[in-house]
Parts: C-alpha cells; sequence; structure tokens
C-alpha cells in the first residue's frame, strides 16, 4: 500500500481511482465493507484503489470540545488499511487550512488532481469541506463536470439485534460499558489498547502478581474500569494470556487522578520495561471494586487469574 502524505504527489499518475473519503477510526466490519466494495469496484473498472483520510480525527480542530477519543492511533490505522489490501492511503494534515478548504476546493485538489477520480464511493449523510458544505449532492454536481461517478456505501448491520449500522460511535458505546464483546464483534478483532510500559509502584509484585504498567495516550479510548481477560503482544510478537486491571485501585488509593492499565501476564518471569505492548481485550470478567483487606484482595486476584486463564484457553 503506498501511503501518500501530500496531495501534491499523485500516488497513479495516468491511472483512474475508485475511492472513499473519511475518518476511519477503527476500521470496523462497517469500513472494512466499505474498501472491499471499492476494491471490487476499481477491479470491475480496471482502476486503483483508495482512502484519503486524515492525520487526526477532524472533530480535533473544527469541535476539539467535543471530539471523541480515538479507537486506533494512526500507526494501528495505517496498519489496518493495508491489511484490507487498498492501493494505496491519502493521509491529509487536517489542520485549520484544510477545514477552510472549500468543498469545491478539495474536489478539484485532492479528488481529480491528484487521484483522477473514476468513482468516488461515500454514504448518503457524507458532509465535507469548511463548514461540513459539502455533500452527495455536491459530489454528484462535480462528478459530471470533472468526470467521475458516485457510488452509496455498503451499510453493516449490527449482529445484536440493535437497528443501526456498525459505527465507531457505537464501538465506543460499548467499550464505555465494558462491553468488550460486542466492540470485538463490531471491529471484526478484539479492541487493542497499544502503549509503554513504564514504571509503577511495584505493588502487584510485593502481592505475588507482577503487572506491567502500561502508559495509554489520553487521546485513544479505553474500556470502562474494571477487570478483563486478554491477550499481551510484545514487540517480537510473542502473545501471552493476561488478566487487565484497568482502573484506580480503590483498595490503595482514596481518590486516584485517572485509571491506570495493568497487565499481569499469565505464567510469564521476565523484564517487560520499555516495551511497547499490544494489549487485546477478549472479555469482561468483574468491576474493579474496595476490598476490605490484602488477604481478601489477593484471594480476588487469584480467581481473575484463574478466570482469565479459561477466557484465553
Amino acid at each position: 500500500m503506498q501511503v501518500i502524505n501530500d496531495a501534491s504527489t499523485a500516488p497513479f499518475p495516468g491511472e483512474r481511482t475508485v475511492l472513499t473519503i473519511g475518518a476511519y477510526d477503527g476500521l470496523h466490519h462497517g469500513h472494512q465493507a466499505v474498501i472491499a466494495q471499492v476494491r471490487a469496484l476499481a477491479e470491475r473498472r480496471g482502476a486503483r484503489s483508495a482512502v484519503v483520510t486524515f492525520d487526526r480525527h477532524p472533530a480535533t480542530v473544527v469541535r476539539p470540545e467535543s471530539a471523541p477519543k480515538l479507537l486506533t492511533d494512526h500507526v494501528q490505522r495505517l496498519e489496518l488499511l493495508e491489511a484490507t489490501g487498498v492501493d494505496a492511503a491519502v493521509v491529509l494534515p487536517f489542520d485549520e487550512a484544510q477545514a477552510e478548504e472549500s468543498a469545491e476546493g478539495f474536489i478539484e485538489r485532492v479528488l481529480v488532481d491528484c487521484l483522477n477520480a473514476d468513482c468516488v464511493v461515500v454514504g448518503d449523510d457524507f458532509h465535507f469541506g469548511r463548514n461540513r458544505e459539502g455533500n452527495v449532492a455536491l459530489l454528484r454536481e462535480l462528478g459530471e463536470t470533472f468526470g467521475f461517478d458516485v457510488e452509496p456505501v455498503v451499510l453493516v448491520p449490527r449482529s445484536d439485534g440493535v437497528d443501526e449500522p456498525v459505527s465507531s460511535t457505537a464501538i465506543r458505546r460499548a467499550l464505555a460499558g465494558g462491553n468488550v464483546s460486542l466492540a470485538a464483534d463490531m471491529l471484526g478483532r478484539p479492541f487493542e489498547a497499544r502503549g509503554v510500559v513504564v514504571q509503577g509502584d511495584q505493588r502487584g509484585r510485593l502481592l505475588g502478581f507482577p503487572t506491567a504498567n502500561v502508559e495509554v495516550s489520553n487521546r485513544v479510548c479505553v474500556p470502562a474500569d474494571g477487570v478483563y481477560a486478554g491477550i499481551y503482544e510484545r514487540p517480537d510478537g510473542s502473545r501471552h494470556p493476561c488478566a487487565i486491571n484497568l482502573g484506580r485501585r480503590p483498595t490503595f488509593y482514596e481518590h486516584a487522578d485517572s485509571s491506570l492499565l495493568e497487565a499481569h501476564l499469565i505464567d510469564f518471569e521476565g523484564d517487560l520495561y520499555g516495551e511497547a505492548a499490544r494489549i487485546g481485550f477478549l472479555g469482561f470478567l468483574r468491576s474493579e471494586r474496595k476490598f476490605d483487606g490484602i488477604d481478601a484482595l489477593v484471594e480476588q486476584l487469584k480467581q481473575d487469574i484463574e478466570h482469565a486463564r479459561e477466557v484465553t484457553a
């Protein structure tokens, strides 16, 4: 997959392109279906396939006070895009200048001059350009001028009976409720948190259950506080079942400022400090709670680890 960070660089000079446009946060089942549709259309038309996206979520610039936390960071999003088999990702810097670009200017600069669009695949509610002035009607109008078609996207329904399509917003709601199984169903893979293992207070080691304290960016979404079963992946690709505690450790701290992510790797011994960690959430085990004392906590931790072992077996 070619990654283009400047719309002045055409990834496929002299060739036509079928493309879609969006934030594509999470690369969930719905996104995957759209990209599969783009690729199929490109093959039928003898064209290339591309995704036009941005280096940050546009909401962080146009409405930062209500911008959502991300399901995937930029690196993970590119990894997932590449896995779809799309020919190119055009990653535009989204800043104040981009936010003020007219819809017509965006179409001509990106869709026509950069990608030589043959077909654009977007949803009926798609808006773009300054103050969201661009819409599907404008795309169709300018498509007639510049010689590209506009096709509607395929919507993927949720499998849990809720009458709405799979969406990043629905996945964030599931994570906020600790429902990592539902989130995984919509994502098509377990939700994954990434970060670097940092020095903690080593309380888990003193209790006999050493944990990796993973520092996750505050710009990235994490599930609700609680205890989970998951898989911890190290930089060498090795994968380890783990019990994950995400929370404020109320047994030890009356008022913690923020939640911490700690993972106990089951049947593992070794130094993880400074490593980049990838933690996949497979199942919710229990809510976080305050224990009467250390003995009660230790007994519960033993049960959590055995439960996590069963879930990840």
